[in-house]
């Protein structure tokens, strides 16, 4: 009753939206209907491909009778490594329950291999009904069922139901919280307060325009470096990445080290900034905030990163600069930040021109923005055993509440998107790659990445699935300045946020920059540990002499409010 009550009102609210029940929301058919077509025209390479599946299923039904006769045959299948969804011992341990994991591992792989094997297609089809397919079989593992997940079986009958009746209370909340679209919760929200447990690294707010607010934080050494380090986060997320946790606080460890930090807090938009640009982000972003950070500390010049979009920004600005002859910019930082996107992962997938409509359509009846959901919806969807399927079955399958957990509560405060912004984004970097080609113009300006002399660092990981290492290279290429490129161990985020008291992951370093990243890899030498230290050392030569640590209150700008400030508070 729980489950009809929750679907059926869910019915009702997206009644007045038809693009809630279109039958094709990946817009997979065209690319479906290539990738088959030559399927279709190749009739013997279909007849091997059903006799290979059919070969591999007559070795797991023999390699189960001869289980079943109690021998202890190897198995015929095998989760990929890091595959989590299997660690339940019933799924070895049980004939049934390892019979439905084989024979589930043996279907995924053969069609996965038979579309990935398509040759004479477009490669960007191809690869559109590759990613279709990835997240098919990923929707259909046994895991995601109630009747042959053993874990979740077990669970009814240790609580005589109740699981169940939780899960579908789960399911209800999560669709009322998504207005009627599943929004399936990753954590506990309501154990992290920002500013109290996330966010906390003590500082002011100097500075402040309609995009971001500029937060100055406070030293925590006698003496800091004179040159001080100015942070543009993605507007697409909050800043406080950079600050969940006094211990893994990127913000609290810069100050450790003497460095005078600065971060941009841009604004959680709504409609009325709907027409802001990418040239007003330049503007209003880049340009504003380090000018007014040179002011606040006394210089005329300053360190800079950009984190993801972030340093597809400052990339851009940095450009602009050059051809202005602007040179406030000491050295820059990037993290996980692309400017080829040639390369650039499977979000390339969401840029053509059928998605882009779609969107604009979607913006248009949001008022110009782009929700947060929506957002976090994408990025989801990029990983979605881990960041979909794992939290479906622990809320609605076990019945269970999500653990709190930082870095989801992060990860879910996703921020709206201006429409010409966005858009500009999508088309002009995704869509040309006009700034790698030297095409992007900006507040009449053609930019060229050669130009820019400025001291470079790139930092990379190498499980990003948001800027694909691969791409992060190509992008460090394109600058005409010495450039330091470094491969961190992990991903999009943990690749980053890895202080060096955890002593987690690895990272690569090599003095030159070849034509390619495995070139690159085979000269690199392998470091355990952060790459913090590695950063910090290069930062410093750039940092200028020691003068007497600065106070955010005590400076030209006068404070206009305690960090984290208001504008990371607003929620989408």
């Amino acid at each position: 009753m729980t489950a009809q009550g929750a679907i059926a009102e869910a019915a009702l609210r997206q009644a007045d939206r038809p693009a809630a029940l279109s039958t094709d929301p990946f817009h997979i058919a065209p690319a479906l209907t290539e990738v088959m077509g030559k399927l279709a025209s190749q009739p013997d390479r279909l007849v091997r491909a059903q006799a290979d599946l059919l070969s591999r299923y007559m070795e797991l039904w023999q390699s189960t009778a001869r289980r079943m006769a109690g021998e202890t045959p190897d198995p015929i299948a095998l989760p990929a490594k890091g595959d989590k969804r299997f660690l339940d011992p019933d799924w070895s341990e049980n004939p049934v329950f390892d019979v439905m994991k084989q024979s589930y591992l043996v279907t995924a792989d053969w069609l996965n291999g038979l579309i990935g094997g398509v040759e004479g297609v477009d490669p960007m089809a191809r690869r559109r009904v590759e990613f279709f397919m990835k997240l098919l079989t990923d929707a259909f593992a046994p895991t995601n069922f109630l009747a042959s997940n053993p874990t979740a079986l077990r669970e009814i009958m240790a609580t005589g139901g109740e699981s169940l009746v939780r899960g579908m209370e789960n399911f209800a909340a999560d669709l009322a919280r998504g207005g009627g679209q599943l929004s399936i919760s990753q954590t506990d929200y309501e154990q992290f307060k920002i500013g109290e447990n996330v966010a906390t690294a003590p500082g002011k707010v100097v500075f402040e325009n309609e995009l971001l607010q500029l937060l100055q934080f406070s030293p925590s050494t006698d003496q800091v470096h004179e040159i001080p380090l100015v942070i543009f986060p993605p507007w697409i997320n909050k800043f406080y990445i950079l600050d969940l946790r006094p211990d893994n606080s990127m913000i609290r460890w810069l100050a450790s080290q003497g460095i005078t930090v600065f971060v941009a807090s841009w604004v959680n938009p709504d409609q009325s900034l709907a027409a802001r640009t990418f040239e007003d982000y330049m503007r209003d972003g880049i340009y504003a905030a380090t000018e007014a950070a040179m002011t606040q500390a006394g210089v005329d010049r300053v360190n800079t990163v950009g984190y993801c979009i972030g340093g597809t920004l400052l990339s851009a600005t940095l450009a602009h600069m050059a051809a202005k002859g602007d040179r406030r910019i000491a050295s820059a930082t990037f993290f996980a930040a692309q400017q080829d996107f040639a390369e650039a992962g499977d979000l390339l997938l969401f840029t053509d021109e059928s998605w882009l409509k779609d969107l604009e359509e979607k913006m248009d009846a949001e008022g110009g923005v782009l929700s947060g959901q929506a957002m976090a919806d994408t990025f989801n969807i990029l990983r979605s055993n881990d960041l979909i399927w794992s939290f479906f079955v622990n809320n609605y399958l076990m019945g269970k509440e999500p653990r709190p957990f930082d870095l989801l509560f992060w990860n879910s405060d996703q921020t709206r998107m201006p429409k010409a912004l966005h858009m500009f984004y999508l088309r002009q970097f995704y869509g040309r790659n006009a700034l790698a080609k030297g095409e992007l113009e900006l507040d009449g300006v053609k930019l060229d990445l050669g130009t820019v002399k400025t001291p470079i660092y790139v930092q990379s990981s190498k499980e990003d699935h948001i800027a694909p290492a691969v791409s992060v290279y190509r992008g460090a290429r394109l600058f005409g300045g010495p450039v330091t490129f470094t491969l961190a161990g992990s991903g999009h985020i943990a690749g980053v946020v890895n202080p060096p008291a955890a002593k987690k992951y690895q990272h690569w370093t090599f003095d030159q920059l070849p034509p390619s990243l495995a070139e690159w890899q085979a000269g690199a030498t392998e470091t355990p540990g952060s790459w913090w230290p590695h950063w910090i050392e290069w930062l410093k030569s750039y940092a200028g002499d020691l003068v007497p640590a600065r106070d955010p209150a005590k400076g030209p700008l006068p404070p206009i409010e305690d960090a984290p400030g208001r504008y990371v508070r607003v929620k989408s």
